[in-house]
């Protein structure tokens, strides 16, 4: 199948923009290879350091410097569900890396904060600068300079963009992902939504809501809404840095153990000193990238993605923008219907046929590069195929033709809508953007007097006081990355939903962000410039007439030009934000973030 002709010109678009940086990014790959394990660089002390405590068969093989050593750096902790089966992957990878000639070693350990434990809570105003602290442990990782290759052990929000950042300032080193895959499915999405907006609207108490937040989030596992995590795994998956079909096989099963050995095995073979050298950095090029927006697209994956699928490609020496989304979206029909864009979960997605379904779906209709490398080999076609375990041994077997369930996963002749359902704003306001693939064809639309607001707390209680009457647009600012850090405003989605469902007209205007998570209420998001950074969003005031036009584009504060220019911006006391809860670790953070659609970055990649 001939390639789309926008998947061809958005390539060509980030090859051209990207010229000089990638070919800067390049040569420091390059730079940074040698032949032979990477260890023989360093002096007798060195090296004497790093295998001191060793088991006597591994410090045989890393004196010997013959063979592959490889980094495990894993973002495991026993708190969170998502990150909790990671305690066993260490040890199976370091087995199966001497049964294949190699060592591996545990390079380090990066955080992992759940936004679900932290949503509504001064933590999650530390929530997106985590991305860029596990990039930064990471790199501390793998400084030792006594690694041929590195398993990223991750799973959720910011932890996968962080390890692929922090991994791709060593993209001389060949790089696996390891997922831990999903929890069963428990309370359906739609009943805990309904639950939730119950709660806000006062009708149940904090009893009955944490016993559906229970039933709902139960056990080992990634949550099962297809969210920033699940997203991460979609996008793990087609750029080739996962095992095929590894996203969302469950924890505690033979079939992920078997899938975390042999992701050690592949390690190995695509180390310099293996039969296969593919390092991270060559691998990652705008193909993959292109590649990784598709899927994100196809999905209705997470709008965080617009921010860490930026930083990702600036980290590997690649520009692109939201004008790459956009074109794109255009012409990626939407595939899945899973939570917040329907109501089954990724492990329905899984088992109506699952990535691999969906691959051979995109690959077929000619909107993926096929000619991509991969941790398993050259071209994406590989990933078809789905993994089984037949008498004990792990086999890759073609998975169904057709979708098993075609209400989660459709075709592309079928798709549940011609477009990826993701939209850029632009206007006098700034640009935004918008998911309108769980938003009603009639809600993309609205124009309607502004509610002005400096937190999400402060709408939720107008809306508790019976304030929030008629149709209006939620203007909620000074939440972007340079005011406090960007968190997620989740807690605005019942509080809305319930005014949409009273028959209210009503949107979202924000500089703040609302994930994966988001669903029916339209909305438009990560606004740039932000407030504190001169953004036209600090100057709205209450009963302005603004609009919000998903399907032109467009996000206009109706008001003359020399009216808007004139007025100015509304103060934000931002004390409150600046310290507690670690928040005061954060000042150079906050002062050094990038906007929103250059990533939200604290450091100047691919500048």
């Amino acid at each position: 199948m001939a390639l789309h002709p926008t998947l061809v010109a958005v390539t060509e678009r980030i090859r051209a923009r990207s010229e000089s940086s990638r070919r800067a990014y390049l040569q420091r790959v390059d730079d940074a290879s040698r032949a032979g394990p990477l260890r023989g660089s360093l002096s007798c002390t060195n090296l004497a350091h790093g295998f001191a405590a060793a088991p006597k068969g591994d410090k045989i093989m890393l004196r010997e410097q013959r063979r592959p050593n490889l980094a495990i750096v894993s973002s495991y902790n026993d708190m969170l569900s998502a990150h909790q089966p990671l305690h066993a992957f260490p040890e199976w990878i370091k087995e199966a890396a001497r049964e294949a000639g190699a060592t591996a070693q545990f390079a380090g350990g990066v955080p992992a904060m759940c936004d679900g434990v932290t949503q509504g809570q001064p933590g999650m105003e530390l929530s997106l600068f985590s991305r860029d602290v596990i990039a930064l442990a990471t790199a501390v990782s793998l400084s030792h300079n006594m690694f041929d290759a590195t398993l990223c052990l991750g799973v959720c929000d910011k932890i996968v963009p962080g390890l692929l950042i922090g991994a791709l300032a060593f993209g001389h080193l060949p790089t696996i992902f390891v997922p831990g895959g999903p929890m069963g499915s428990g309370l359906s999405n739609k009943e805990k939504a309904a639950i939730r907006q119950r709660y806000a609207a006062g009708e149940i108490g904090k009893a009955e809501l944490l016993e559906a937040e229970a039933r709902a989030y139960h056990s080992v596992g990634t949550c099962t809404f297809y969210g920033t995590a699940n997203s991460n795994q979609m996008l793990m998956e087609v750029m080739g840095l996962h095992l095929p079909g590894a996203a969302f096989v469950p924890p505690g099963t033979a079939l992920r153990e078997a899938l975390t050995r042999e992701a050690a095995r592949q390690a190995v073979a695509i180390s310099r000193e293996g039969s296969r050298f593919t390092p991270v950095g060559r691998m990652v090029d705008e193909r993959c990238i292109v590649n990784a927006i598709v899927a994100l697209l196809a999905t209705g994956g997470s709008t965080n993605h617009t921010l860490h699928l930026v930083a990702i490609a600036r980290a590997a020496g690649l520009h692109i923008d939201w004008d790459d989304f956009d074109a794109l979206s255009a012409c990626v029909p939407l595939l899945a219907r899973v939570y917040p864009n329907g109501s089954a979960d990724v492990n329905a997605f899984h088992a109506a046929g699952g990535t691999g379904l969906l691959i051979g779906e995109l690959l077929d209709a000619g909107l993926l590069h096929e000619d991509v490398d991969t941790v398993v080999g050259p071209g994406l076609s590989r990933y078809r195929r789905q993994p089984v375990l037949e008498g004990g041994r792990l086999q890759w077997v073609d998975g169904p033709a057709a979708s098993l369930d075609p209400s989660v996963l459709a075709s592309t002749a079928e798709p549940f809508s011609a477009d990826g359902g993701l939209k850029v704003l632009s206007g006098n306001l700034g640009r935004a953007v918008t998911k309108v693939s769980a938003v009603s064809a009639e809600l993309r639309v609205v124009e309607a007097p502004a509610r002005v607001f400096h937190s999400q707390e402060a709408l939720i209680a107008a809306y508790k006081r019976g304030e929030l009457e008629g149709d209006f647009v939620a203007v909620v600012r000074f939440q972007g990355p340079k005011a406090n850090g960007m968190p997620e405003l989740h807690g605005l989605t019942p509080t809305l939903a319930n005014l949409l469902d009273k028959g209210q007209r009503v949107a979202l205007v924000t500089d703040g962000r609302m994930s994966g998570a988001s669903g029916k209420v339209p909305a438009a998001i990560h606004v740039t410039p932000e407030a504190c950074d001169g953004g036209m969003i600090a100057r709205v005031r209450d009963g302005d007439i603004v609009r919000v036009d998903a399907e032109t584009g467009t996000l206009e504060l109706k008001l003359a030009a020399d009216e808007l220019a004139a007025r100015a911006p509304a103060p934000a006391d931002l004390a409150p934000n600046q310290a507690g809860m670690g928040r005061e670790l954060f000042a150079t953070f906050r002062a050094a973030v990038s906007g929103a659609e250059d990533g939200a970055m604290t450091f100047g990649l691919g500048a």
